[in-house]
């Protein structure tokens, strides 16, 4: 199970494709959750300060850093987050792709809210949690698992996820994504027959699309973590075993 992984530059080109699909266009939406006047200079102190610990390079300060980091870091309090975590500390660095990046990832990472994602939640993060496995990035692991159980997901699937193993029983629409992400990963392509399950089983081309993009961009970012070391916790214990 998922023993092939993705080039870094065929998921940077598709996390790019996504990102000039929806990422720019579909943004707005979280916008009119912000609040109205913006985050405050000590909300945006505060994020920089408590950045994540990891290789690239964080501003000392919000006062410190450049002006495109600071437009960065106040794009991402504006949006439906309240802090800076994981790969998006390490995006700091280069505040473009991070803009960029950092506004699909909220559209992905909110699916199922108003403005966000068509995927529902539970499938959702049978995506992220696929990408982080197969990149063995325990930071992006250690953010979804939990949170993929609360959502619906049954723990069997996630233990087995995290083991490298194919989950012995499936609901037919976890089964019908987690085959098409595993052709994936493993052939480096979909059959029809596969592509047609999953797209049945999510309700069209909009929510595959959807699929496939959450998986891509949260490729990107499982990349991020393992290449920046991103600090999880100190005391943190590694979950991800090494892929057979």
């Amino acid at each position: 199970m998922m023993r092939t992984r993705f080039s870094v530059a065929g998921v940077v080109g598709l996390v790019v494709a996504v990102t000039g699909a929806v990422g720019l266009v579909l943004w707005s939406p979280f916008a009119a959750n912000a609040q109205e006047s913006g985050p405050t200079l000590e909300a945006l102190r505060e994020a920089v300060a408590t950045l994540p610990a990891g290789r690239f390079a964080r501003p000392s300060s919000y006062d410190t850093a450049t002006p495109g980091q600071q437009a960065y870091v106040r794009g991402i309090l504006s949006g439906p987050r309240n802090a800076i975590s994981g790969p998006l500390a390490a995006m700091v660095a280069s505040p473009g792709l991070g803009d960029a990046a950092q506004r699909t990832m909220a559209y992905a990472r909110f699916a199922g809210t108003a403005g966000a994602g068509s995927v529902p939640p539970r499938l959702n993060e049978l995506a992220i949690l696929m990408a982080a496995r197969s990149w063995s990035s325990e930071y992006v692991w250690n953010a979804h698992a939990r949170y993929a159980v609360r959502m619906g997901l049954a723990t069997e699937v996630v233990e087995s996820i995290r083991l490298g193993q194919r989950p012995a029983a499936m609901e037919p629409d976890v089964a019908a994504v987690y085959r098409l992400l595993s052709e994936l990963l493993e052939a480096r392509r979909v059959s029809d027959a596969s592509f047609e399950a999953a797209r049945s089983a999510l309700g069209g081309d909009r929510e595959l699309i959807d699929l496939v993009g959450t998986f891509a961009i949260y490729s990107m970012t499982a990349v991020l973590a393992v290449v920046d070391q991103t600090v999880v916790a100190p005391d943190y214990v590694p979950q991800l075993p090494p892929l057979k």
